[in-house]
């Protein structure tokens, strides 16, 4: 069925707006250049990058934030540093390059933060031996 006025060409749950340029799924007033309501199924899906990747949180100058200062945002901002809270994944939904990038970020600090406590620990578990050893 084709929309002679308004631009549209329908089949369906398919909405094609050929003025915007956009195509719809499950929804009539597609937003973006594909809008989908309801779940996608696919082998693969590649997103480009707009955000850079995080590895300069393993450069020499990097400052990690040490785990007392996140412990203490935690308790009071109930989230993760730089990660929107729930309601705000709820309100504005989330932008899959960024949160991608921003996990991974996390994912190497936490690993970083695993590397200097497993350091501590050997240093701590040298000077017990070397106290036993008296």
């Amino acid at each position: 069925m084709e929309g002679h006025n308004s631009g549209l060409t329908a089949w369906t749950d398919l909405i094609i707006n050929r003025d915007a340029g956009n195509v719809g799924i499950g929804t009539p007033n597609p937003d973006e250049k594909l809008t989908v309501k309801g779940k996608i199924h696919a082998e693969e899906v590649r997103v480009d990058l707009s955000v850079p990747g995080p590895d300069y949180v393993f450069e020499k100058q990097y400052k990690l934030t040490p785990l007392a200062e996140i412990q203490k945002y935690i308790s009071v901002n109930k989230h993760l540093p730089e990660v929107p809270s729930a309601k705000e994944m709820e309100q504005n939904g989330i932008n899959l390059s960024e949160m991608n990038m921003l996990l991974l970020k996390k994912v190497e600090e936490l690993t970083l933060h695993l590397i200097n406590l497993q350091q501590e620990n050997n240093n701590l578990n040298n000077r017990v031996r070397i106290l036993e050893n008296k």
